[in-house]
């Protein structure tokens, strides 16, 4: 099956950057939110990126006006009907996910082939949800996704090949790099990543340095362009939490668990650029 049009399901930051990069590669995108408060202020995102690269010369007003006539929002999940494609990027809750997919399922046509663009909850767990899960996969994307080269497509002992390689191939025609894996926890970027971030909790809480000092260290030690608790911050404490929590129901592995100094910081609301603070004070920027 060709895929011509596009569903983004969540029209937050992650949603709607996959929209921004499915538009201007010249596919039919719809993507809804669960009002039009929120609908509104996730388009006027994606407009707003847009006229950004707009700015910088790496778009021209023509390809923008082009990308965002391409682009349609909706609060209604009945209007995905005849997408090709659905990728859904929701809040990382596994029984939120479930709930989305069960209704598109029901929604779309048989065909259409349906993916998560969750992080770390398990795909396996969230296609057979669906009467679909062989139409069913993983497309990972990376934050902030304009930018972000790489997907992770995650196939599951359920996912046909043909699936699997309308996925591969429609991640390629945005211009990604794609790196293919099983559904494991975490996949492979944060099977790595988030032990890294929470280790790097664990060396502020102990006292062994200061937060400076840890993420200079990386940044000028191993050449990372952020160190680990600017990245904690840029990702959301919230988010490194959930991920860590998901990792040791798994794994049951004391190394995957989230650090008291994190869940403290979570509970507080310090979530790090998006509330404004985190290990960083970002109020007066």
């Amino acid at each position: 099956m060709e895929i011509k049009k596009i569903g983004i399901c969540g029209c937050g930051q992650m949603g709607a950057g996959i929209a921004e990069v499915a538009s201007k590669t010249g596919f039919d995108v719809i993507v809804s939110e669960v009002n039009d408060q929120l609908l509104q202020k996730g388009l006027a995102r994606i407009q707003n990126s847009m006229a950004k690269a707009v700015e910088k010369g790496k778009l021209d007003e023509a390809s923008m006006k082009a990308a965002l006539a391409r682009l349609t929002g909706t609060t209604k999940l009945a209007d995905f009907a005849d997408c090709d494609l659905v990728v859904e990027a929701v809040v990382e809750i596994l029984d939120e996910k479930i709930k989305v997919h069960s209704e598109l399922d029901k929604i779309l046509k048989k065909e259409a082939i349906l993916a998560s663009n969750t992080s770390s909850l398990s795909i396996t767990e969230l296609g057979a949800a669906t009467g679909r899960p062989d139409r069913f996969c993983g497309l990972h994307f990376f934050n902030p996704v304009p930018v972000m080269r790489l997907v992770e497509v995650v196939r599951t002992v359920a996912t046909s090949e043909s699936t699997f390689a309308a996925a591969k191939g429609f991640a390629e025609k945005l211009g990604k790099v794609v790196v293919t894996c099983g559904d494991s926890p975490g996949f492979v970027v944060n099977r790595l990543l988030v032990p890294y971030l929470l280790d790097a909790i664990r060396a502020l809480e102990a006292g062994v340095a200061s937060k400076e000092d840890i993420d200079n260290g990386m940044k000028l030690g191993c050449g990372h362009p952020m160190g680990p608790l600017e990245l904690t911050d840029f990702i959301g404490l919230d988010t490194i939490y959930y991920i860590g929590e998901i990792f040791f129901n798994e794994f049951k592995d004391h190394h995957y668990a989230s650090p008291p100094l994190l869940k403290a910081m979570v509970k507080a609301g310090y979530l790090g650029r998006k509330t404004g603070r985190g290990f960083y004070d970002y109020s007066k920027k």
